[in-house]
């Protein structure tokens, strides 16, 4: 046995030793979420540092070639996190390349979007220099009101935009979204991110929009620790998209190994008049000219490593989700005379990222309480990311713009104050299940 193999070998003894989960017992917390590794992911994550090669290269772009076809699309890039990815998404829309008119927004264009979300959604529009249009979501799904969004496309013809994310697997009508999107010639950013797996009338979610995104955030469906992707099925935006995360670089060659410029994939042109001062012509190495107002936002080899392991566990990941969205229904079921329970929309099938629950007006007892109760007996919950994000001092510019923000989006309100969700990863057992029921039904039986 070589050195190598030896030191790979002692990283898989060590992580079955102190780093996969071991058998949960009662009074251990209940975990809403988290990786799913076995002793692979971290031998592939340490060969790969050992192999000396640690910014994107062939794990990197044999993820990128795998990955699109989970999203429904033909092309794709990996970032270094879901955050990432869409601000990346958005700020293509920025673009100087000639042919990117089709996907081109100019500064000051106005994007609709929920007013419920994670900031990630929403703060992209706003560092790319657009402006968001928010509208209220729907009850129970949280998904975005689509009445609201017709009524804003037609007093607005300026709209040129729509951004939403799936909430929690869950889509709205996409028969409808897509409707709108063609008879407003729209532009349609879609925030897959809490969605792998999840489908439509048989299409998957991320195969709808112009460019859509994917997170592999540890809570996420699948994770690399960190990691991101933005996927499309335009070759060329595929190019502008690398050029944003890649420090608005020109260059696209040497992509098994970039930055190798040894590497037999280069195109052989590097030093061409690539620049231009007045009509004086400069030669110049092209891996140094810069197309875009660009970013660094690549992954590490390290977290392609990590996830082309994940994707060999993705659908077990995925049915379990399922299943524990399905025992979790069961158990709230038997209390929905307080409570809103998720309910997927006509024609999806969801993968679900969380189990999301709205306490109905009642007079026994609150949101606050119930969630007291579950996290007091160590079972994690989370609200609903922002609630209504204009309630939050980032956002207060955006917020000034209204003279009532409970009236204008009573749903969003209703979100803040009553809702939350659980998590139903392959992390939660049977055997956690049956607490989780025990612990319900003590809250319910004692109100």
């Amino acid at each position: 046995m070589d050195k190598l193999e030896k030191i790979l070998s002692l990283v898989e003894e060590y992580a079955e030793e102190n780093l996969l989960s071991k058998d949960w017992e009662s009074g251990d917390w209940v975990n809403y979420s988290g990786p799913n590794f076995d002793k692979i992911e971290y031998r592939e994550a340490v060969k790969t540092v050992l192999e000396g090669w640690l910014v994107v290269g062939k794990k990197s772009r044999s993820f990128e070639n795998t990955f699109p076809s989970y999203l429904g699309k033909l092309y794709g890039l990996l970032a270094n996190s879901g955050s990432s990815a869409n601000l990346i998404m958005v700020h293509s829309l920025t673009s100087k390349q000639g042919f990117m008119k089709k996907f081109h927004l100019p500064k000051g264009s106005k994007i609709i979007t929920p007013v419920v979300c994670f900031p990630t959604t929403i703060n992209p529009i706003i560092q790319a220099g657009y402006d968001p249009v928010f509208v209220d979501v729907d009850l129970p799904s949280l998904n975005l009101n689509l009445d609201k969004v017709e009524e804003q496309l037609k007093s607005d013809p300026s709209i040129r935009g729509i951004m939403f994310a799936h909430v929690l697997g869950n889509p709205p009508d996409m028969d409808r979204v897509m409707d709108l999107v063609k008879k407003y010639d729209l532009i349609f950013l879609e925030d897959s991110c809490d969605a792998l797996g999840s489908f439509y009338d048989g299409k998957k979610l991320g195969s709808f929009g112009h460019m859509s995104t994917c997170s592999f955030y540890p809570a996420h469906h699948m994770t690399m620790g960190e990691g991101g992707f933005v996927a499309t099925n335009e070759p060329r935006l595929r190019r502008v998209l690398a050029s944003f995360r890649d420090w608005g670089r020109a260059c696209f060659c040497n992509e098994m190994k970039p930055g190798d410029v040894t590497s037999g994939t280069a195109c052989g042109d590097r030093f061409k008049p690539w620049l231009k001062c007045g009509k004086e012509k400069i030669s110049y190495d092209h891996r140094y000219v810069f197309d875009e107002i660009g970013f660094n936002l690549k992954p590490l080899e390290m977290q392609a490593a990590i996830g082309l392991e994940q994707l060999n566990k993705l659908d077990d990941m995925d049915s379990a989700r399922r299943r524990n969205f399905a025992a979790l229904q069961r158990i709230f079921s038997k209390h929905e005379k307080f409570l809103m329970l998720p309910e997927k929309t006509e024609k999806s099938d969801p993968c679900w990222f969380g189990y999301l629950l709205t306490v109905k007006e009642n007079d026994k007892f609150s949101k606050e309480e119930l969630v007291r109760h579950l996290e007091d007996n160590k079972i994690q919950t989370r609200s609903y990311f922002t609630g209504n994000c204009l309630y939050h001092p980032a956002y207060s510019e955006y917020a000034a713009r209204y003279e009532n923000l409970k009236s204008e989006f009573p749903n969003a309100h209703k979100a803040t104050v009553d809702t939350f969700f659980l998590g139903t990863f392959i992390g939660i057992t049977e055997e956690k299940i049956k607490y989780i029921e025990e612990v319900v039904n003590e809250f319910f039986k004692n109100l």
